[in-house]
């Protein structure tokens, strides 16, 4: 799978992409990274991507003319078409499913934005699936499409070393996304006074199994209920 990512600090990007999960992916074949400096689509002595914007305001806006160049020469180095994504907190919110729908693409280009955001030309020019880790404002989309390239890798095949890991964890498949995971303890069996329920020493997978389930189930309902009630 390919991702590139179109952004103004390449180093930033990446930094984590060379880290953790994401380097192993890389490593073992199952992702690519292709990282590219909008900036370098840019004319002009300073290569000024950002202008202000019409009709007033605070801040700066980023222009259409070096995006358009960027993304459109990003879309041709490679044969594969690619799934748009635009990073953006007026987006789709960004959920465990969604990492499973773009874990079966081909290839996923990410466009990171800086400043107060994008000439609306920018959105209209492309097929653009926009997304938002949240409801909330960075300074810019990076730390949002590496949040989205590292939820979507640990999904491909062969990333991780337990294929299952991903299978019982909070948003997993195993509770169709609507459980938190359960607690997990590991050694030793008692610290400072805290000891591991008998259960899971028990050796009995059965009511391992079960203690599992609902103890995701109440952890659920104490602190994001809101899952149980998504149709």
């Amino acid at each position: 799978m390919r991702f590139d990512i179109l952004t103004l600090f390449p180093a930033m990007v990446q930094a984590a992409l060379s880290e953790g999960i994401l380097r192993i992916a890389a490593e073992k074949g199952a992702a690519e990274y292709q990282v590219t400096n909008f900036r370098d689509f840019a004319t002009g002595v300073h290569q000024s991507v950002d202008d202000r914007p019409y009709g007033g305001g605070p801040g700066m806006v980023l222009k259409c003319e070096p995006l358009f160049k960027a993304v459109r020469d990003v879309i041709s180095r490679d044969a594969r078409k690619p799934h748009l994504v635009l990073l953006t907190p007026q987006g789709r919110p960004f959920k465990q499913a969604v990492a499973r729908e773009l874990a079966v693409k081909e290839r996923v280009l990410l466009l990171c934005g800086r400043y107060e955001g994008f000439d609306e030309r920018i959105r209209l020019g492309f097929a653009w699936d926009e997304i938002s880790i949240g409801d909330f404002v960075l300074s810019g989309g990076e730390l949002a499409a590496l949040c989205v390239v590292d939820a979507t890798v640990r999904l491909l095949s062969g990333v991780l070393g337990d294929e299952s890991s991903t299978h019982e964890e909070s948003f997993g498949a195993a509770f169709e996304g609507k459980r938190l995971e359960y607690p997990q303890y590991t050694r030793p069996p008692e610290f400072e006074g805290m000891k591991v329920p008998d259960v899971l020493i028990s050796g009995h997978h059965a009511e391992i199994a079960k203690w599992r389930k609902q103890q995701a189930l109440e952890r659920t309902k104490q602190r994001r209920p809101d899952l149980l009630n998504e149709s």
